[in-house]
């Protein structure tokens, strides 16, 4: 009994066993006759695919070399830029330093202008007070303030470019009408303000005074035009030296415009030395000066030798006799 249980057992193990196995089978069979097939099938094959990639990235390294040519050009033309915004600005400093300048100049002109202005004012008053001085007497020893006692008259005349350029047609309605207050002279001498001669063959002696000779003189003084200076220092020594006479009675006019000289007062004890006293207590010979305002119309800068031109002028006519007349135009 025991033994028919064991082998009942047995068979229906075998059994499953079988059929186990059988099934396995079948299945793999079946797996296997089933096509196999890709999740998602790429529409591009791979060797496109890097191609394609390939020549994207030389566009894409072509476009980076381009942009990076741009972009240097760029820069470079941004360094031009902050170069002319720098050369801008230094061109605006110094165009407001100009305009400063200039306006700090204008007020120095104005100012300038001011009192040149009330100069002319007080020069022209003078003029009327001379005017009416000269028409009260023709038999007074004197015209305008200026004493024509002398018979002899030397003339000492800046010969500079400022004069020459600027004046010169004043300068000679001056000289005329310095003659004409003297009707008849026994002699007369012209010499520029450095001691040269107007008429080299007349060296240290007189021109016999006639119309003729008066012609002549402004004939020649219309384009005379010497080396001159601005300093009427050495044709005033000469004047003297050359030409003073205890038996004549001279006058020395002295015209210019303006004074380059080192010193006013050495220019002053010279002609003390030079210009003695007599023993009636007169000097030697008279100085008279006339001074032409060419500098009063130049920059601030230039004014001061015509100032100190009739400053010196001024002194010596007032030392030599003499009288100082500043005019108050100059063309």
């Amino acid at each position: 009994m025991a033994r028919r249980e064991t082998a009942t057992f047995s068979m229906s193990y075998l059994d499953v066993m079988c059929c186990g196995f059988g099934a396995m089978i079948l299945l793999f069979m079946i797996v296997r006759n089933t096509p196999g097939g890709a999740l998602e099938v790429s529409p591009t094959p791979r060797e496109g695919s890097v191609l394609e990639l390939q020549k994207q990235l030389f566009e894409i390294r072509g476009e980076t070399n381009i942009l990076n040519r741009d972009l240097n050009a760029k820069q470079e033309q941004l360094s031009e830029y902050d170069l002319r915004i720098a050369r801008l600005e230094r061109e605006l400093t110094d165009a407001q330093n100009r305009i400063k300048a200039t306006n700090d100049q204008a007020m120095s002109v104005d100012s300038e202008a001011g009192q040149l202005a009330l100069a002319r004012q007080s020069l022209t008053d003078e003029m009327k007070r001379l005017q009416e001085r000269m028409q009260v007497s023709v038999q007074s020893d004197s015209v305008g303030g200026v004493p024509v006692d002398s018979e002899y008259v030397v003339f000492v005349i800046d010969t500079s470019g400022s004069m020459f350029n600027y004046s010169w047609n004043r300068l000679l309605e001056v000289v005329t009408e310095t003659l004409e207050i003297y009707p008849q002279l026994k002699g007369i001498q012209v010499m520029n303000d450095e001691g040269d001669y107007m008429f080299s063959t007349y060296r240290g002696q007189w021109i016999e005074d006639s119309p003729a000779r008066r012609q002549a003189i402004l004939s020649r003084l219309r384009t005379w035009n010497p080396f001159s200076d601005s300093s009427p220092v050495e044709g005033i020594i000469a004047a003297i030296r050359e030409f003073y006479d205890p038996d004549k009675k001279i006058s020395v006019y002295v015209l210019g415009d303006d004074f380059t000289g080192n010193s006013i007062r050495d220019v002053i004890n010279t002609v003390d030395r030079i210009n003695t006293e007599t023993a009636t207590g007169e000097r030697l010979v008279r100085i008279h000066g006339i001074g032409f305002p060419v500098q009063f119309a130049q920059p601030p800068r230039y004014q001061a030798t015509g100032r100190r031109f009739a400053a010196l002028m001024r002194e010596l006519a007032r030392k030599n006799g003499g009288t100082f007349v500043g005019l108050n135009d100059f063309y």
